[in-house]
């Protein structure tokens, strides 16, 4: 777990060199090449265990079997942290206009990562539990960092009080499965143990639904999201939105695949498909109708969710896959749209208007971000959302839920698309805040070309599992 004591000392290390260091621009630059450094060490990690994996040496336990390593999830781990990596690239330079505390600000992304790397490897509800609330702290103080902006302040307030009071039902979930299972070991659970349901432990199941949906904007828990998405920086929107999500999403399915693996198949398909209906439907509808491109972003996230729901749904083979590939494909994706978000001083929909003639580069990669978000062909999100689905499938009395996700996903083509007529059918002088620099213009290219060549060759992504 070299990665996992990494992330804390690179946080420490962050936290020493701003007390020393007065330039902003090198605490971007110290923290590129920390993040860099805990790619190498999830590689390492990833290469060193499958060679002792080959000699019949590896244990996948750790620490009395708290923690669980295997490919599937060091794997992980190399890919949000490479995601982490070129965030920090592409948004550095926002970062530093936040406020003057960069150096703070980067060392609670290293905390965040500690905690995204515990969900990863998570075998007992204790570490899940201390994986959430290590990822969710930070988030509360990041959302409010911009101390000249009220909407900052009241989204780390909501933030907080929201994040606070889900914790409580987490742990009233963790305590009522000890209860009726007698371990925390999601192994351990039997919910027909004594040949008929355990009631203690599906209420427990519930609280558990309830907290982690909070954490992924899964309705109705989504009311917290537009306003912290809205008001927190925008930078950190765009890791909030995207790393954060999909690795508590990645500990969701593990504890619904492995933890809750001999509930009825169709009581989980009832409740969570429910679930998902209400996501897809009010983040769908409700993006429609914003002004803002980043609350649109906000909403759009809500419905994103819904689609990822489906990996919960599915709790299969298939569903590890489309974990994934939905993980990259929705990073790279909202990332490089945050990075051009970032760039514009308006961030309403008639800021984008003729932003292909005055800036070419950035109305492109934006296109194709978008149009990954939107499950185009030919982009990561189409096979994102192909995977997804088919995991959905193999589980009995999921076709009807499958039809209506299709359309949402054909409503989602109205926001997404209407970005994108502005930027090429409308005419505007749309004001740049920030110039696009060289390495800019590298980080969007190796996105952009990422999202297309994952969205034409998707197993590269499967290599490692």
């Amino acid at each position: 777990m070299k990665p996992l004591i990494a992330t804390a000392v690179f946080a420490i290390l962050m936290m020493f060199a701003a007390l020393t260091v007065k330039e902003k621009k090198s605490f971007t630059h110290f923290a590129a090449i920390l993040m860099l450094g805990l790619v190498g060490l999830n590689v390492w990690e990833l290469a060193d265990y499958n060679r002792l994996l080959a000699t019949a040496q590896a244990s996948p336990d750790l620490f009395g079997k708290m923690l669980r390593v295997d490919n599937y999830a060091l794997w992980f781990n190399v890919l949000m942290s490479s995601c982490s990596f070129f965030y920090i690239l592409l948004v550095g330079r926002s970062i530093e206009k936040v406020g003057v505390h960069v150096g703070e600000y980067y060392a609670l992304h290293f905390f965040i990562l500690c905690g995204v790397f515990l969900l990863s490897t998570y075998n007992n509800l204790l570490i899940l539990f201390l994986g959430i609330e290590i990822l969710s702290i930070p988030q509360y103080i990041l959302s409010g960092s911009d101390k000249r902006n009220l909407k900052s302040s009241e989204a780390s307030l909501k933030y907080f009080l929201m994040g606070a009071f889900s914790t409580g039902i987490m742990l009233m979930g963790i305590v009522l499965l000890y209860g009726a299972m007698g371990t925390f070991d999601i192994h351990g659970f039997n919910f027909y143990a004594t040949g008929t349901l355990n009631i203690m432990g599906v209420v427990g199941v519930l609280f558990m639904l309830v907290a982690l949906g909070f954490k992924v904007s899964a309705a109705p828990m989504h009311f917290w999201t537009p306003d912290v998405y809205d008001g927190s920086p925008t930078p950190f929107t765009a890791f909030m939105a995207t790393i954060v999500k999909v690795s508590v999403f990645f500990a969701f399915m593990r504890l619904f695949m492995e933890g809750f693996a001999n509930l009825d198949p169709y009581w989980k398909v009832t409740v969570l498909g429910t679930i998902t209906v209400l996501t897809l439907l009010i983040g769908n509808i409700t993006a429609v109708y914003q002004q803002s491109v980043k609350r649109m972003l906000a909403y759009s996230s809500i419905a994103q969710a819904g689609f990822m729901m489906f990996v919960v749904i599915g709790s299969n083979a298939m569903a590890m896959k489309g974990m994934i590939v939905y993980a990259v494909a929705y990073t790279l994706a909202t990332v490089g749209i945050f990075g051009v978000l970032l760039k514009l001083k308006d961030y309403t929909y008639d800021g984008f208007n003729g932003l292909a003639k005055k800036h070419p580069f950035l109305a492109l990669i934006a296109s194709i971000c978008l149009m990954s978000l939107a499950g185009i062909p030919l982009t990561a999100g189409f096979f994102a959302k192909w995977f997804v689905i088919a995991a959905a499938l193999e589980q009995p009395g999921t076709f009807w839920l499958v039809i209506f996700a299709l359309v949402m996903a054909a409503v989602s083509l109205y926001y997404y698309f209407k970005v994108i007529m502005a930027m090429y059918f409308k005419t505007g002088e749309p004001e740049l805040i920030t110039p696009v620099t060289t390495m800019d213009k590298v980080v969007m290219a190796i996105i952009g070309s990422a999202v297309i060549v994952f969205g034409i060759a998707p197993d590269m992504l499967l290599a490692w599992i």
